[in-house]
């Protein structure tokens, strides 16, 4: 267990308000801006199936919280899902996740969320091509530098990032169904009968709501650095995926009540597209501010919480040595969160992580499956650990979060077999990196037993 201490540890400096908002910053990031449109266009504009989409969606992430939450609270270690996955499963299928989030999935996310943050400045300042390139290497770098300054100085700007995302998407969202009249537009909430193509469109639905409930799992890796995790942890994560699933409905029913649902089915950019049916030639402006710092927030989560996994994996053996180092003056593992930035500005300044994104990050969704699956072996192991928070519904709660998390995996490789193969074959990659690192840990080890006197 890391503990907070001098000798070269992760400090613990995270406590209950910080984890909520630092989940809540993470998950939040562009895509309740533009889903809700898709999600009413794939169920055929009905609103009570796309908000029961919504509302099955967040179940299964909250599902997946509360699973977590009792790994968590019992491993209260940096690293969280892949020591999860480690422990249960074995190194192999734990460094394959590692190796498939360094590759593309946060790294990834993060150069998404930096070309996406250059883009909707674009629409505030006048930029070209390529000094919107140097704005996302530049957001990258900023974030970097503050996290290397120290956890406790990368939360406090994640906390207050996050508060006002929240809480302007909120104003919004409730401004919009006060001042809307969308109500009288909203058609049959519910199909007369649901046949096979409702629950085939809820199906892809659920692929793009599942999505905008995505990155909840992060704050599993920032365990090490929480104060009291046994008792914080748990609470906070299962708060804020609650928390998401209320404010997500309101967005919905916000955009709904401007715009009704026929126009809101057709849109393609439905936030912009409410505002500006309400607050007129002042909503562009107003919503790039709002989006902007909502995709600073969510970079910012990313780099707070992804380089604990590549600094577990180095403890372990399977990874670069360095990234096993903690700043001495920061507390911080630096050289985990600079090899991050690093790459994640190199997919950003070329542009290469769309195409890397589309084949890999589904493959996500089998390790968080993996992760929820980890319960069972864990207490099969541990019977007389102490659990001070204890999954409700258990076996049904994890195992219902496998299920949808193998769902979706299976239903993008038979929509996108091609796409899906790739990607299998990109996380597959890693297994001889793998056998590489360790057996290079362990000639080193074996050398060191030999120097020594």
């Amino acid at each position: 267990m890391t503990h907070a201490s001098g000798d070269g540890s992760l400090r613990r400096t995270l406590g209950f308000t910080d984890l909520i908002l630092l989940t809540l910053g993470t998950v939040i990031g562009s895509g309740i801006f533009i889903v809700p449109g898709v999600v009413l266009r794939q169920t055929n504009g009905y609103l009570g199936i796309a908000l029961l989409v919504w509302v099955i969606g967040g179940f299964v992430s909250f599902l997946g919280a509360l699973t977590y939450a009792e790994l968590g609270a019992m491993k209260p270690d940096a690293g969280g899902l892949y020591t999860y996955i480690r422990d249960a499963f074995g190194p192999l299928p734990a460094f394959l996740y590692g190796w498939t989030s360094i590759l593309v999935i946060a790294s990834g996310s993060i150069a998404a969320l930096a070309v996406a943050f250059s883009a909707y400045l674009g629409q505030l300042l006048p930029i070209g091509p390529t000094s919107a390139k140097l704005v996302s290497v530049v957001m990258i770098a900023i974030i970097a530098f503050v996290n290397v300054r120290g956890t406790r100085e990368s939360a406090s700007l994640e906390n207050l990032t996050t508060s006002a995302k929240v809480l302007g998407l909120l104003a919004i969202s409730v401004a919009l169904i006060a001042m809307g009249h969308g109500w009288q537009n909203t058609g049959a909430l519910f199909p007369a009968a649901l046949g096979g193509s409702v629950f085939a469109g809820m199906g892809t639905a659920m692929i793009g709501v599942l999505w905008a409930y995505e990155g909840w799992q992060y704050v599993t890796f920032s365990a090490g650095e929480t104060k009291d995790p046994q008792r914080v942890f748990p609470r906070s994560i299962a708060v804020a995926t609650f928390a998401l699933i209320v404010l997500y409905l309101v967005a919905n029913a916000g955009y709904v009540a401007a715009i009704g649902v026929a126009a809101a089915g057709k849109s393609d950019h439905i936030a912009a597209d409410a505002t500006a049916a309400i607050f007129g030639s002042l909503s562009g402006k107003l919503l790039s501010v709002l989006v902007l710092i909502s995709i600073f927030s969510a970079a910012n989560g990313l780099m707070m919480t992804a380089p604990r996994l590549y600094y577990s994996m180095a403890r372990d053996g399977v990874f670069f040595s360095r990234l096993a180092s903690i700043s001495p003056r920061f507390g911080t593992p630096a050289p985990a969160i600079v090899l991050l930035a690093g790459w994640a500005a190199l997919l950003a300044a070329s542009g290469t992580f769309e195409q890397l994104l589309t084949y890999v990050v589904f493959a996500g969704w089998i390790f968080y499956g993996l992760g929820a699956l980890s319960i069972f072996p864990s207490r099969k192991r541990e019977p007389n650990a102490v659990r001070p928070f204890r999954t409700p519904g258990y076996p049904v709660t994890p195992l219902l979060f496998a299920i949808a998390a193998a769902a979706l995996v299976l239903n993008t490789m038979r929509e996108q077999p091609r796409q899906a193969f790739i990607g299998i074959c990109a996380v597959l990659l890693g297994t001889p990196a793998f056998y590489l690192w360790r057996a290079r840990s362990r000639r080193a080890a074996s050398t060191e037993s030999v120097v020594a006197p």
